[in-house]
């Protein structure tokens, strides 16, 4: 049995680097989604540096472009979504199981606001976030299209109601707009599902 070959200084200061460049990355990411969370919904490359303790440099280092950093950030923001999306329901009954689903939504919704505002605003410079927009969509739309009985998803108006009220858009003007409460918005949005389904 042969002893392990020793790390050589170099190969020691080459691991210490990539720790380095490892840690510095998600300091970026994690400054990047405390500056948006605080309200600021297009920080410069500047403010995200100053947040994460980094150069400038660095910043361009790890992330060529405005893109890549968001697309990092989608991708918290996406588990965090998901790990609200993913848990079973608790009840069997369709209307029961679509209260359960806007409250999940409430849940979510209040998580990623800050970076879905964020994205909204950029949306028309940005190919990644008009793109993970649209899949943000068709991935809301399918969840509800498997949870209502045949008869409403074959009801094209009834569905594009119950997607309206049940988007992240209505979450955000009954929020920001009409100044309701978490607790209000999901009892509205319950109700006029209700109204909706009968």
């Amino acid at each position: 049995m042969t002893d392990a070959i020793p790390m050589t200084p170099c190969g020691a200061a080459a691991d210490g680097r990539r720790r380095r460049g490892h840690d510095n990355r998600a300091r970026i990411v994690a400054a990047m989604l405390a500056i948006i969370g605080e309200g600021e919904i297009t920080p410069s490359a500047e403010q995200v540096a100053a947040r994460a303790d980094v150069g400038l440099r660095t910043v361009f280092r790890h992330f060529l472009d405005m893109d890549s950093l968001y697309r990092e950030m989608s991708g918290v923001i996406e588990g965090e979504l998901r790990s609200v999306a993913d848990r079973p329901f608790r009840t069997q009954a369709w209307p029961d199981r679509l209260f359960e689903l806007i409250g999940r939504r409430a849940i979510g919704f209040e998580k990623i606001a800050p970076f879905k505002r964020a994205s909204d605003s950029l949306r028309h410079r940005s190919k990644f976030l008009e793109a993970d927009s649209a899949r943000l969509a068709v991935g809301l739309r399918e969840i509800l299209e498997r949870e209502v009985p045949p008869a409403i998803a074959a009801d094209p108006v009834t569905l594009a109601i119950l997607e309206l009220l049940l988007s992240f858009e209505s979450w955000s003007r009954l929020r920001r707009e009409q100044g309701f409460s978490p607790q209000e918005a999901q009892e509205i949005l319950s109700t006029a599902a209700q109204r909706v389904i009968g």
